[in-house]
Parts: C-alpha cells; sequence; structure tokens
C-alpha cells in the first residue's frame, strides 16, 4: 500500500515494467542475423484532418506550424500532397535500388483516395499494413467508432493491395481497446503499438492463438525533422539511425534484437533528405549479421520459433 496523503495509487498490475530485465529471450534470427530491421514508410497523405474533407477541424502538426481554423487549408493540403505525388515514386526507386522490402504503414482514408499508395508498393513486393482510417489518435474513442474504423481500414487496403492487411499501428495513442478490437475483428497478425522493448513479445488471442507485438519507435523515425526534433541535415538521421543498428548489433551478439525506422512520404521524401535513408541503406549493405525484414515476416518467425 501506498503510504496515506500521497497522490495517486499503484501502476495496474497488468501494467509490465520491468520486462525480461537482465535476462532477454533467446531466439535465433534467420540466417544468424543479430538484428531484425524493419523499414516502415507511413502512409498518411489524403487521411490528414481537413474541412476540405469534412473533418471536425485541419491538421495543425507539420513542419510548418499554423493552425488555420473555420475554413479548408489549402497550404497544409499542399504539403502533405508532396508525398503522394513525388515522395512515395522516391522512397519506391531507392528501397529497389538496395532490393531492400518495407512495411507501408497505411491509413484507410489515403488508399481509398489514392488506391496506388497501396498498389505500387504491394506490386513491388513490400507489406501494406494498417494505419487507421484518418491520420488521428484513438484514444477516447467509442467503441463502436473504432470497430468500425478498423473495418473500412482492412477493407479499403485489401481492395487496393489485393491482399489483406494482417498489420496494425495506430497513430500515437490507440485507446483502451484498440488490442481487443484487433483481436475480435480477426485475421490480424500482429500491432505495432508499442515502445517499450527491443524485441517483439505475444499476447493469447481468442481463438487460442498468438498475436504478435512487434515494437515501434520515435527516435529513429524522420518525423524529428519537424522543427526542433533534432534532425535538419539528413547526416543527423542516418547518424542518428545508424547508431543504433550499430549499438544493438554488438548487444546482439548474445542476444538478438529487433530495431524500426520510421520514415514519412513528405518527409524524407523531399530530395535534400533522401541521402540520409541512402546513407542507412549503404551501412545495412555493408554491415553483416543485420535480416532487413517486412513486419509480417519478422512476427511470422516470431511465432514459429514461440509456438514451434
Amino acid at each position: 500500500m501506498l503510504p496515506p496523503g500521497l497522490p495517486g495509487g499503484m501502476p495496474p498490475a497488468p501494467r509490465d515494467l520491468a520486462g525480461h530485465g537482465p535476462n532477454p529471450p533467446r531466439f535465433a534470427w534467420p540466417e544468424g542475423a543479430r538484428l531484425a530491421l524493419s523499414f516502415v514508410v507511413n502512409v498518411e497523405e489524403g487521411a490528414e484532418l481537413s474541412r476540405s474533407s469534412g473533418d471536425e477541424r485541419n491538421e495543425s502538426t507539420y513542419e510548418a506550424r499554423e493552425e488555420v481554423e473555420g475554413h479548408p487549408d489549402p497550404c497544409m493540403e499542399s504539403h502533405f500532397a508532396y508525398g503522394s505525388r513525388v515522395g512515395i515514386w522516391r522512397i519506391l526507386d531507392l528501397f529497389d535500388a538496395f532490393g531492400t522490402k518495407a512495411t507501408f504503414s497505411a491509413c484507410g482514408r489515403a488508399v481509398a483516395a489514392t488506391p496506388a499508395l497501396a498498389a505500387a508498393p504491394a506490386a513491388r513486393g513490400h507489406e501494406v499494413s494498417a494505419h487507421g482510417w484518418r491520420w488521428e489518435r484513438h484514444a477516447g474513442m467509442e467503441e463502436a467508432t473504432e470497430r468500425a474504423v478498423i473495418a473500412a481500414t482492412v477493407q479499403a487496403i485489401a481492395q487496393a493491395a489485393g491482399t489483406r492487411p494482417v498489420g496494425w499501428h495506430t497513430r500515437s495513442a490507440g485507446s483502451v481497446n484498440t488490442r481487443r478490437l484487433l483481436l475480435e475483428e480477426g485475421g490480424f497478425l500482429y500491432d505495432s503499438d508499442c515502445y517499450d522493448d527491443d524485441v517483439p513479445r505475444s499476447v493469447a488471442r481468442p481463438d487460442g492463438g498468438r498475436h504478435v507485438i512487434l515494437p515501434y519507435a520515435f527516435d529513429t523515425n524522420d518525423m524529428r525533422f519537424a522543427p526542433g526534433g533534432g534532425f535538419v541535415q539528413p547526416e543527423d538521421f542516418a547518424r542518428y539511425c545508424v547508431s543504433a543498428i550499430d549499438w544493438l548489433l554488438r548487444e546482439g551478439r548474445t542476444a538478438p534484437k529487433m530495431l524500426s525506422i520510421g520514415l514519412h512520404l513528405r518527409i524524407i521524401g523531399r530530395p535534400a533528405r533522401m541521402r540520409g535513408l541512402e546513407a542507412v541503406l549503404e551501412h545495412v549493405a555493408r554491415t553483416p549479421g543485420i535480416w532487413v525484414a517486412r513486419r509480417r515476416d519478422i512476427a511470422a518467425h516470431w511465432l514459429a520459433q514461440e509456438t514451434g
């Protein structure tokens, strides 16, 4: 019990703050790799909040921080459109040059508006996973609404990509119901609503199987090119990501690890920043011990070892 007079209570029992401690799980990535590396390309263009799309307000989170209230914001819409008009093709071509396969985490409304955002990555062998319907947090969302959002997102991606998504990631905060609704919807192999580890884990599904939780990261992420985020030059992004890769490779000599590198069509897709992504891909190409994989492949491999 807490001593009397202290505010609040104790963290709830289901919240695991200890993790594996000094005893990380023992497992193996394919071909003895020490690090599973996942490139995640967030596809949000057309799914950002916009009065012209009938939303309650305009999106205000971007490099140009100026909120327009009460009417559409063509400036913000144009910033987002750069990703779908230009950035996606630049990123796809660079991945092709290195033979890299990534996960494109796509919002349903973005794909419904521009099907090529899912169709083009799928045609080149990338995974297309689900990132919500609109680009929005789910915290506080009514359960019935969230259930409908999940279903609509799955349908839009399945129609454009030719196969249903098996992965999910909520923008920032999910609701207290999100994971349960994903499990009840069925068809999901994993979700990435987790930032607390460097290895996957799993939880029980209602059918008796296991659902994989793949950790994501906001530090090895091009979102830090936003003002005050820490990245200015492309070398900033490359140096930071390479440092994370090399450190986890070192730890991976005794306990394999996983790393996510987050990208956005409209951010890393700008010409001055592409060199940062290219430098990371060059480092990965010349460094042994790294398994670059789609998230669905990482989740399936983890699950096979866990249940095998």
